[in-house]
Order: structure tokens, then sequence, then C-alpha cells
């Protein structure tokens, strides 16, 4: 299944923000995804590192996907909130793996935890908090 899951949510982000930075889902299951991102020269800042808001826009995406597979039927996300550490660069050239878990899936808000590494070293870890939008009734 997590194959199967991962190619249909990489489709998602065809013509949207985390196509156009290249993520790509690797593994996915309730409990865990898996994505990676190439530092690209697009996706740095100088002296050929990955900009801070990439890094983050890709810890974001692998977040709000983690709880899109967790949501009720009918029901929404938004990111209500982001902290992001930064520990490292990730170097031009590099292949950045995320992984995210949940640290709370509950009915009003879920929480995700992003450690983003390239080679085993960690380069950022990025806490989010999802809000769940209900449908509305009637």
């Amino acid at each position: 299944m997590s194959e199967e899951l991962a190619a249909a949510l990489q489709e998602t982000t065809q013509g949207f923000f985390p196509g156009f930075l290249g993520v790509r889902f690797v593994s996915v299951s309730k409990e865990r995804i898996v994505g990676e991102l190439d530092v690209t020269r697009d996706l740095c800042t100088l002296p050929g590192r990955a900009h801070g808001g990439a890094l983050m826009a890709f810890a974001d995406t692998l977040g709000a996907y983690g709880a899109v597979i967790n949501l009720p039927e009918g029901a929404s996300t938004t990111t209500l909130e982001s902290k992001t550490n930064f520990f490292a660069a990730g170097p031009e050239g590099a292949t950045l793996r995320g992984e995210t878990t949940p640290l709370h899936v509950g009915g009003r808000t879920m929480v995700w935890q992003t450690r983003i590494t390239a080679d085993d070293k960690l380069v950022a870890l990025v806490t989010q908090t999802q809000m769940v939008l209900l449908p509305k009734s009637g």
C-alpha cells in the first residue's frame, strides 16, 4: 500500500508548489511519510546552500500530506503553526531526506515532526500543527 499511496500523492503535486520544488514521496503510511528533495541551484541561497524557506516548504509538504491521509472523510487541513530548527547546511547537489511522524493525531489538530537529513546528518527539525477543518453541516 505504501508505494501505491506514495504514487497517488505524488500525482497530486503536479502543477502545484510541491511539484515545482521537486518533492518526491518515497514511502507513505498513516504513521510515517518519507520524502526526498534534491538541492538544486534554484533552491539555494548563496553560497550554494539550501534556502531555509525551501527546507521549511519541504517539511510543510510532508506534514500536510501526513495530516491529509489521516483526516476524517470530508475534512480538509491547513497549517496552523510551524517551527524550524536549523542544524546544518543542505549543500547544493545533495538529496535531502525528510521523515515525518505524527506527535498527535486529534479531531481538531494534528502535530507532525519532520527530520530533514543529508547523508544521515541532521539539517533541520520541523514541528508543525495542522488544523483539521471539518465539513460544514447542513
